[in-house]
């Protein structure tokens, strides 16, 4: 038994010869991380996981079909020993010693050279997590902590701000449906690493207050129905601040790209000459509904979804939405921005076609502490918004996954 604790280092096994000996779960776990290395692997086992036969079928390995035999390691640089068969583990972590393979044992790290740390991985850094004493191996403890580590560099926690690594110009950053832990992890290191903030009502307000007192927060103000900054005063403070250099956050709900007007910003930035990264978001048109136990599709009931704006009504001369269309549809109809046209919204459908027993679903500030789901129907919609006092943010659903949940109507 090891006395002393492990000696850590990295492998650079691009193009180098790993044994791997047992097609099983433990190979299953640890084959990509040696293919992503660059390793030149070859599998010796009888049998292989489906996981395990893709690799060999997609030629990222090579596999022979047999068992174990001496030999098998004698142009190996690094062995994983992974089968079911005792003694042929044995032999061949002697065969490992005897030709100064290094060496990993699934069966009994005791008898191995070298252990398998907990890693992971956050924007070109590798976290690697040995247990120092050889007697009190955890596997747990540490795939723990270096799920803290990771989750700390990925979210900006563990790093100070002088020491983070910024770049100038601007992220288009969607920041999901609402609740705060919705956002891409990319999404929010990129916010722990800003100068400047720019946000949305619809974005996840609370992680604003997360971020370190230095970092300027600027209120887009796009309040619906309330006041609003212009969408060029917006683009000018993206621009101003980029080109002073700032690393600039542009804090949106729900996904920049979908009805986010994403694209105008990026355009601007693009003409101003402003590196421009998109992060996209989880988009409230189907994050929403299943939050509140609505499915956009389901086997049987609705084979496809349409996702409409409904800030302009049916009978404005301004609006691109095919109505009659979209009424001769089965499938779900889900509306953003349309609590105060649903009830036009409804009335034409039905008109069009779409029976008015159809089952409607309005989910109020979706994914936060504040959600609330009203049910109605498109004969009663209009009446039941008023009588419900629904206010925006508000996902409407149309259609008969509204009843398949255990929530549901029907």
């Amino acid at each position: 038994m090891a006395e002393h604790p492990a000696y850590p280092v990295g492998l650079r096994l691009t193009g180098r010869r790993v044994v791997v000996l047992g097609g099983g779960q433990v190979a299953q776990r640890r084959l990509p991380a040696l293919i992503a290395a660059g390793a030149d692997v070859r599998l010796v086992s009888p049998e292989a996981t489906p996981s395990v036969e893709a690799m060999a079928d997609a030629g990222e390995i090579a596999w022979e079909r047999r068992p174990y035999a001496e030999g098998d390691l004698a142009d190996a640089w690094y062995a994983l020993i992974a089968t079911s068969d005792t003694d042929a583990n044995a032999a061949a972590s002697a065969e490992a010693e005897r030709h100064r393979v290094w060496c990993v044992r699934s069966d009994d790290a005791d008898q191995a050279t070298a252990w398998t740390p907990a890693t992971g991985h956050s924007e070109g850094v590798t976290v690697a997590v040995l247990t120092t004493d050889a007697r009190g191996r955890d596997p747990r403890h540490t795939a723990a902590i270096r799920d803290a580590v990771v989750e700390g560099l990925r979210d900006g926690t563990l790093v100070a701000p002088h020491h983070r690594t910024r770049t100038a110009g601007v992220a288009l950053v969607g920041g999901g449906p609402g609740d705060p832990d919705l956002i891409t992890v990319r999404g929010r290191r990129l916010l722990a690493e800003a100068d400047v903030v720019i946000a949305d009502r619809l974005g996840p307000r609370d992680l604003l207050a997360e971020l370190p007192p230095h970092v300027e927060v600027i209120d887009a103000a796009k309040i619906p129905y309330g006041r609003f900054m212009a969408q060029e005063a917006i683009n000018n403070a993206l621009i101003e601040h980029a080109k002073q250099g700032k690393a600039v956050v542009r804090l949106k709900g729900g996904d920049p790209f979908v009805f986010g007007r994403g694209m105008e910003e990026a355009r601007a930035l693009a003409e101003a000459g402003i590196p421009c990264t998109v992060v996209p978001g989880i988009s409230s048109s189907i994050s929403v509904p299943g939050a509140a136990g609505i499915p956009v599709t389901h086997r049987g009931v609705a084979h496809e979804f349409t996702v409409v704006s409904g800030h302009v009504a049916p009978d404005d001369e301004r609006s691109l939405v095919d109505w009659s269309s979209l009424a001769k549809l089965t499938g779900t109809l889900v509306i953003l921005m349309g609590v105060d046209k649903i009830g036009k919204i409804a009335e034409t459908l039905v008109a069009h076609g779409r029976s008015p027993g159809t089952p409607v679903a309005l989910v109020q500030e979706g994914t936060t502490a504040a959600q609330r789901r009203v049910d109605a129907t498109l004969a009663t919609v209009a009446e039941t918004v008023v009588a419900q006092e629904v206010r925006p943010p508000a996902v409407i659903v149309v259609g008969e996954v509204v009843g398949v949940g255990p929530h549901g109507t029907a």
